[in-house]
């Protein structure tokens, strides 16, 4: 359980990474929110990494250069369900806000996450 509240808090820090990487994007650079949220995505996977790698499951055996690729691999293809979600809410909704649609997707996201770090990348 300890494990889970540590994710939960490891995840809060990567939302705020990623909504306060997003508002600057949306509010400092022409690229939409399409783009934006691509590039937080990828600043926000590589934060939580290194809050997950130390406080919620401690490095694996496999080494930095295996474990962030493994890392990498899991974040992504949640990010791809996170990102997918997010558009559809923006795409169904046009006036929903980025921010909005940016915290329900990551909550879609949160489960697999967990399951895909704690079983493929951590070995717990």
């Amino acid at each position: 359980m300890q494990r889970v509240v540590r994710f939960v808090f490891a995840g809060g820090i990567g939302f705020v990474t990623d909504a306060a990487a997003l508002w600057l994007l949306l509010a400092v650079t022409p690229l939409g929110p399409f783009v934006s949220r691509i590039l937080s995505i990828g600043f926000a996977l590589c934060v939580t990494w290194q809050i997950n790698r130390h406080l919620t499951f401690s490095p694996s055996s496999r080494g930095m250069t295996r474990e962030g690729a493994r890392y990498g691999g899991v974040g992504v293809a949640t990010s791809i369900v996170n990102y997918a979600v997010y558009s559809a809410i923006l795409f169904a909704v046009p006036a929903t806000s980025p921010l909005i649609a940016l915290a329900i997707a990551s909550l879609v996201a949160m489960t697999l996450s967990f399951l895909g770090y704690s079983r493929l990348v951590f070995d717990r």
